[in-house]
């Protein structure tokens, strides 16, 4: 059987994956959880569960299984002193293998409850079992094992935004592409669809799920927590991107019953960044997608409740608590509400730009985009740390990058280091004040036209166009509640006029990040006057929490 990239991992830090509890660590937990007999062949849990327990080998052999293949691909044996379970463990996420008893033994179970109790209080066992869970995570995301098997082309938009979202989520999948597969047939024929119906995924292989939308993904693979709809949360944050995962931790972290309502991803648009390398603490930089994928653990393990492709449609300010409508018409409550709903990279006035979305013009440039644009040309349209990270990382897969920008250049509005990477690299252009002023192909992008400085207009064969120009804020949804300024953005703290403040109830000015609502605050890109960096996205987020606790303590 050829290694695979999950095989290579497991190997090279297998110690840190499957350590082995000392009895002093194993005595610690006896405490919390309950010892059971269990018999040769019985399943602890199977893929597909969601409410499984943590189980520690006592005695006997405990087969961890991949049940896809066959009769089951063995991944691993944890014997007498190690424990089952990965991140699923903390999010409640359905199982992605079966446990089963490979020799009869005693075993010691841990409830999620009990686990989360663990890791919050000792600090020994928590390094230790956080460690483990996000390195088992990282082997079945390399290994592909997964109960995810995703249908699709590479030239087709709907197959890029789901492993988009399978990958920016840390959901394992495996992949048949129906233009080089020669296999593919029998499968579709097997479930009974057609070649048209594509992007497909087949859910647990069972379940056949015809261009899904991002919610019916996360729903059929269990990877949006439940919503309590009954008690008020004490804080609900809308937007996982670094403001809105910084104010979940920190919350949860004190103690606040914390929901977090996320469209898409964790990480927001950062997430999509190839590389942050003027982050604190990070000096050989860090992708936005791992930055992201660990402030999400941060949350999962304080007990903050994380719903992945729940989007907020509407905030209702006129009630206490306040009341937030999602698309399915379900509604949650909250004693405060943190707006963190970021921005996007705002579109160009082109003919056909939607045509085009996901097929040649995208919005970030992750390794999936970067794929696709091997030995090819690609054009960057933008000047700002986002549009500099995307056009240094793509050259390394690009035959040539070419960023148009237009202005008369980079100095106003990118990092000098960012400048630098740009003017030494040699497959990297920069054209000032040039734009795009036409796309044109058939199902997939294949020609660009742009207008330069000298007002020459030229049309070239090239079929990946990454747009990162300026942002709009994600602010629709509020519906008027909270005052915004000319361009959307939520006005907070000292930016509030007196017009605005007129119906303020409290004796005390607003707080910083505070709207002209009390009780409602806006973090990150979605508040006006924000600085549009990481660093400052985490730093609001977590000032937030302050603040929260003194409106709380006013109730």
């Amino acid at each position: 059987m050829a290694t695979t990239a999950g095989d290579e991992l497991l190997a090279a830090r297998r110690e840190q994956m499957f350590p082995k509890l000392t009895p002093r660590q194993v005595d610690r937990l006896g405490r919390l959880g309950e010892r059971r007999s269990v018999a040769a062949g019985e399943v602890l849990f199977a893929q597909g569960d969601t409410r499984q327990a943590m189980y520690v080998v006592l005695s006997g052999t405990l087969e961890i299984v991949r049940p896809s293949v066959g009769p089951g691909e063995r991944l691993t044996l944890h014997g007498a002193g190690e424990f089952t379970g990965e991140t699923d463990m903390l999010t409640g996420r359905r199982s992605l293998v079966h446990g089963r008893m490979q020799e009869a033994g005693d075993v010691l179970v841990i409830s999620r409850e009990q686990l989360r109790r663990v890791v919050q209080t000792d600090a020994e066992l928590s390094e230790l079992f956080m460690r483990a869970f996000i390195l088992r995570r990282m082997g079945l995301i390399a290994g592909h094992h997964s109960d995810a098997l995703l249908v699709g082309s590479q030239h087709s938009a709907g197959t890029l935004r789901i492993k988009e979202f399978f990958t920016r989520n840390a959901h394992p999948y495996n992949y048949i592409d129906v233009d080089t597969d020669t296999g593919v047939a029998a499968l579709l024929d097997h479930f009974h669809v057609r070649v048209d119906e594509i992007p497909i995924v087949i859910c647990r292989g069972e379940r056949v799920l015809k261009n899904p939308t991002n919610i019916e993904v996360a729903e059929c693979f269990g990877m949006s927590a439940d919503v309590e709809n009954v008690k008020p949360y004490d804080v609900i944050v809308v937007g996982a991107g670094p403001a809105g995962l910084a104010a979940a931790v920190y919350a949860a972290s004190e103690g606040l019953e914390v929901l977090v309502l996320e469209t898409n991803a964790p990480g927001g648009q950062a997430g999509t960044s190839s590389r942050i390398e003027n982050y604190l603490g990070f000096p050989t930089g860090i992708s936005g997608q791992a930055l992201a994928g660990r402030a999400f653990t941060q949350a999962e393990k304080f007990g903050a409740t994380i719903a992945i492709a729940r989007t907020a449609t509407k905030l209702d300010c006129r009630t206490r608590p306040f009341v937030l409508t999602l698309t399915d018409g379900q509604e949650v409550r909250g004693r405060t509400v943190v707006i963190a709903s970021g921005a996007r990279y705002n579109k160009l006035p082109l003919e056909d730009l939607g045509r085009f979305e996901g097929a040649g013009v995208y919005y970030g440039a992750t390794h999936l985009e970067a794929q696709l644009c091997t030995g090819a040309g690609v054009i960057v349209v933008g000047g700002g740390n986002s549009a500099g990270q995307a056009a240094v990382y793509l050259a390394g897969q690009a035959r040539q990058v070419n960023i148009f920008v237009r202005g008369e250049g980079l100095a106003a509005t990118m990092s000098r280091y960012l400048i630098r990477r740009i003017e030494d690299t040699p497959n990297i252009s920069l054209h000032t004040r040039t734009e795009i002023v036409g796309l044109a192909g058939g199902d997939e992008l294949e020609r660009v036209t742009w207008r330069d400085a000298s007002g020459q207009v030229t049309t070239e064969e090239l079929r990946h166009v990454f747009l990162m120009t300026g942002a709009s804020p994600n602010s629709a949804w509020l519906n008027g509640c909270v005052a915004v300024d000319p361009l959307g953005f939520v006005k907070t703290g000292l930016d509030l006029g007196t017009d605005e403040l007129a119906a303020w109830p409290q004796k005390r000015p607003p707080f910083h990040l505070e709207t002209n609502v009390p009780g409602v605050f806006a973090v990150g890109d979605v508040r006006s006057g924000s600085v549009k960096r990481v660093a400052a996205g985490v730093g609001e987020g977590s000032t937030a929490v302050a603040l929260i606790h003194k409106v709380l303590a006013e109730v």
